[in-house]
């Protein structure tokens, strides 16, 4: 029986270790120093705004682990002898292993601003930032987010419902410009000032300011402006969570690199979640991907070449979803912010600015691409099987009625897509009426 160590309790980590317990008896511990249990980051921001307690966040009850036979070990890894195959801790315990897991996730950026370590100051990734967060903003009068991505406007949503004034700083010319075309960026522009969000764009942090007790007292833009706060959110992105890894001879660069058996190069040592990137990526898909989905993913994978079953990790289509404040979004394939050469588009949006959907195709061959979807619910499983199948774009809204999974009476918007894009390219599609054998046989 062999001893299989998982560093990191995050997705990618716990599900390597229930998969590992399906198939195998080995001895499974799984290693954190954030918490005793595996918990949803995704919800952390509805504790702070106090839809949910840190409790409701664990899908599984505190005796899973010891049901299950999986060992967990509280404590920060200071590093790694892999020639003595063991893990050093901060307090100088050791934990020797047989095969090695390192999913230690995520960090939050910094790059290096005057005045970013200051009291008042800080990112949001896991659950001591969630702490420290509560300490940070108590009775404070005014807080700046710096960064225009899903942490720093889930960051301004929980702000906001303390009613705390925030003033976001974005550098780029709409939100999340860099990801969102431009369409898209300005329909949530809109909405984040809807929602008294100082939303500035095109504004980038210069310093931030000591109050004279190391504490933040205000911000310098790019500009000269100086903005007074108590709290000053960091959201720039996060990047694989490995320095403690950087000066021994695991393979790095941004994350451990591993190849498609999410190897490194080091026997018996492997990588999974946010803190792995691709050698050979696959085709579009980024070498890192922070992503909720990936990880588990990876984590199955992993599972079975683990106990024996030699596997390749294969994302399949890209997806991914978020919100913002009470706009859903959604995407399938692949939708950039600019349109390749041989790409077409085309983009609806309803009257309210609160719903809009954007269809990019080969121009040529019709393929459907990607799609992105802003307040309309939309299957998985169809979109899925759709790119799959290579389907075009006039059979996507021929049936787009069967894609919806939006409650029973909410209001239908295919036949107002179907008849702007037949105005549009001289089309007569027509959408097919919702067939409830197929969206049962999707289901099952």
């Amino acid at each position: 029986m062999q001893h299989i160590v998982i560093v990191g309790n995050g997705i990618a980590g716990v599900t390597t270790a229930r998969h590992i317990r399906k198939r195998s008896d080995d001895r499974i511990t799984i290693v954190s120093g954030e918490t005793d249990h595996f918990y949803s980051r995704t919800a952390l921001m509805y504790i702070y705004m106090g839809h949910m307690k840190y409790e409701h966040t664990k899908p599984y009850e505190d005796w899973f682990w010891s049901k299950n036979r999986i060992e967990l070990k509280r404590g920060w890894v200071k590093s790694v002898d892999f020639d003595g195959k063991a893990l050093v801790f901060e307090n100088g315990e050791r934990l020797s292993y047989d095969k090695l897991v390192l999913a230690t996730g995520s960090k939050s950026n910094k790059f290096g601003w005057p005045g970013q370590d200051l009291q008042g100051v800080q990112g949001l990734y896991n659950m001591q930032d969630l702490e420290l967060m509560e300490q940070n903003t108590k009775d404070i009068k005014s807080a700046v987010i710096v960064g225009g991505g899903l942490i720093g406007i889930e960051m301004a949503e929980m702000l906001h419902s303390r009613n705390i004034p925030v003033t976001y700083l974005v550098r780029e010319k709409h939100f999340w410009n860099g990801v969102l075309p431009t369409q898209e960026a300005q329909l949530i522009d809109r909405h984040i000032r809807e929602n008294h969000i100082d939303l500035r764009l095109e504004t980038e942090l210069k310093e931030i300011v000591d109050d004279g007790n190391g504490r933040v007292k205000a911000i310098i833009t790019n500009t000269g402006e100086q903005l007074d706060c108590q709290f000053v959110g960091l959201t720039v992105g996060v990047s694989p969570n490995i320095d403690f890894l950087k000066d021994s001879a695991l393979e790095t660069d941004r994350g451990i690199l591993v190849n498609e058996y999410l190897e490194t190069n080091i026997p018996d040592v492997y990588s999974a979640g946010d803190c792995a990137q691709r050698r050979n990526p696959v085709h579009l898909r980024r070498p890192i991907e922070a992503v909720w989905y990936t990880g588990r993913m990876m984590g199955e994978s992993l599972a079975l070449t683990l106990t024996g079953k030699k596997t390749a990790y294969q994302p399949g289509h890209w997806f991914n979803s978020a919100k913002f404040f009470d706009i859903e979004y959604q995407t399938y394939g692949f939708v950039f912010r600019q349109l390749n050469e041989q790409e077409s588009e085309f983009y609806w949006e309803h009257a309210s600015g609160k719903k809009a959907m954007h269809f990019v195709f080969v121009t040529e061959s019709r393929r459907f691409v990607g799609v992105n979807t802003f307040g309309i619910r939309l299957r998985h499983h169809s979109f899925d099987k759709w790119l799959q199948q290579g389907k075009t774009i006039e059979y996507i809204l021929e049936h787009l009625k069967d894609a919806n999974y939006d409650p029973e009476f909410y209001k239908a918007h295919e036949q107002e897509i179907v008849d702007q894009f037949n105005h549009e390219n001289g089309t007569s599609v027509k959408p097919r009426s919702k067939s409830w054998k197929r969206i049962l046989a999707y289901a099952s």
